[in-house]
């Protein structure tokens, strides 16, 4: 499993701009997570003693995505939604994953953007630290 090119974000607002759906919508949301060199345990628990990130091991699972999709979809004022995750070794700076959200107002978008990479992050993706 290699990693992926990344696609374009202005190119997903101006699909997401075109869908019929987003005359409905008054603000689009996305998010660009890459890999970082600090490490997990550094930044949430504190531990400034934790090593270098040289890379990151990354995998997914898709059925388990889409079902994250679908539930931000039905969330109140949510007409668009779309994910792209990488897979693979990745290395810093490398993106992780890409999500859009549209929808009607800007506390319902932050809060089906905020729903869905958690969501991601915490059930969907697989990620190993590679450290120095």
């Amino acid at each position: 499993m290699s990693k992926k090119i990344s696609p374009s974000p202005d190119q997903w607002l101006k699909e997401a701009k075109a869908d019929p759906k987003a005359a409905e919508c008054g603000m689009f949301l996305i998010h660009n997570g890459v890999v970082r060199q600090t490490a997990r345990a550094q930044v949430r628990e504190g531990n400034d003693n934790a090593p270098k990130v040289i890379g990151m091991n990354f995998s997914y699972d898709a059925q388990k995505v889409d079902a994250a999709i679908q539930r931000v979809l039905a969330m109140p004022g949510i007409f668009l939604a779309r994910v792209w995750l990488n897979e693979g070794q990745l290395e810093i700076g490398d993106d992780i994953m890409l999500v859009l959200v549209g929808g009607d107002i800007r506390p319902h978008v932050v809060d089906a953007l905020q729903e869905l990479v958690g969501e991601l992050k915490n059930h969907c993706v697989t990620e190993q630290e590679l450290w120095e």
